[in-house]
């Protein structure tokens, strides 16, 4: 691995940061977000929305940090599942099915979405899918990656009670469980694909702030590895959980796990300052700072094709207008100029600035 091609000494680091989702890319610029999705037909469809004006706690460290990691969350669950609205509203998952069953499912299914809508407005019932999916996202990222690992480690009470050698276990064992879930998911098609797209949308953004042309030729030039990258935040949060939570020692189960979730606030605040820090300065400490999160990075991306560069060249080009421009939402050309207005019904909706500025 080449530091040099990825702490770029003439790069001029941006508040630019994205993320992948189905097949495509999201952007966040100064004053708007936009979302490029390549649909079946080969166009590229693009929303843009605006981003609202920063909050009090957005130049409050550590605090600042907590607000970034929920509303990421958040946000984050909302662009995928626009994604995934888009691809749909192309007809990306139709397919003849004659199995009587399945389609009365289906429309079971559709007639309890009525009667939900119906009841509650679609945005509440919006509402309600992002905030279910949000919270056992949580749930389930709480028990595997910060509770499971101290339980288990537990039952090595019986071979040494040094609270270090325990602690160490414990960070390992979280670390060992989440590397062992990026390699297992990155083995489905979907997930291989999205992993690409977080290739391109680091090689772009690379591309941006070296101020070159944004073409797929000039991108493809970069590594696919980012310093602001959120991989790396989730790297530094068990790098720090890890640190801090052995300044507890080792008290009993109960106590533990109460601690772990309490302290969750303090770890995400803490990683998130590390991760500014490291993506706006190259000195040693910073580089070996984010070796972990880099070796990371090589498991959460892939070497994109010029295709799938264009969708996120085309992303970062419809954040970068002047703040008077009109958002859009339909078929767009490569320059991100519209075409063919089209409005998907589910829309991310994105009142905060709160997400981390992470490529």
């Amino acid at each position: 691995m080449d530091l040099s091609k990825i702490f770029l000494k003439d790069a001029c680091p941006t508040s630019m940061g994205g993320q992948a989702v189905m097949e495509g890319v999201m952007m966040r610029g100064e004053n708007r977000m936009a979302i490029a999705i390549r649909v079946p037909d080969g166009r590229i469809h693009i929303k843009t929305q605006p981003l609202a004006k920063p909050g009090w706690w957005v130049k409050t460290p550590i605090v600042r940090g907590v607000f970034a990691f929920v509303t990421s969350l958040v946000n984050g669950m909302k662009t995928l599942l626009y994604s995934a609205d888009v691809l749909e509203a192309y007809g990306a998952y139709d397919e003849p099915d004659d199995n009587s069953d399945s389609s009365s499912d289906k429309e079971e299914q559709s007639k309890f979405e009525a009667w939900l809508t119906k009841k509650f407005g679609e945005r509440a019932v919006w509402n309600m899918a992002i905030t279910f999916s949000v919270v056992m996202a949580i749930v389930l990222s709480v028990g595997i990656f910060i509770l499971l690992p101290t339980v288990v480690v537990s039952w090595l009470k019986h071979f040494t009670e040094n609270a270090i050698l325990l602690n160490l276990a414990e960070g390992l064992l979280r670390i060992a469980i989440f590397i062992i879930y990026i390699v297992a998911i990155s083995r489905l098609d979907d997930i291989r694909t999205t992993f690409q797209y977080h290739g391109a949308e680091h090689k772009t953004i690379h591309c941006f702030e070296n101020n070159l042309d944004l073409t797929p030729e000039n991108a493809q030039q970069f590594y696919t590895l980012h310093p602001r990258c959120g991989t790396s935040f989730l790297m530094f949060v068990m790098v720090i959980s890890l640190i801090l939570f052995s300044l507890l020692g080792w008290p009993n189960l109960w106590v533990r796990l109460l601690s772990r979730i309490l302290l969750i606030p303090v770890v995400a605040g803490l990683s998130y300052e590390v991760l500014k820090w490291a993506g706006r300065s190259d000195n040693v400490v910073v580089k070996i700072l984010s070796m972990p999160g880099l070796l990371l990075q090589k498991l959460t991306t892939r070497e994109p094709s010029n295709q799938q560069l264009e969708v996120a060249i085309a992303s970062i080009k419809a954040v970068c207008v002047p703040s008077d421009s009109p958002y859009i939402e339909g078929i767009c050309d490569k320059n991100a100029h519209l075409i063919e207005p089209r409005h998907i019904g589910s829309e991310p909706e994105d009142d905060t600035e709160s997400r981390p500025k992470a490529a």
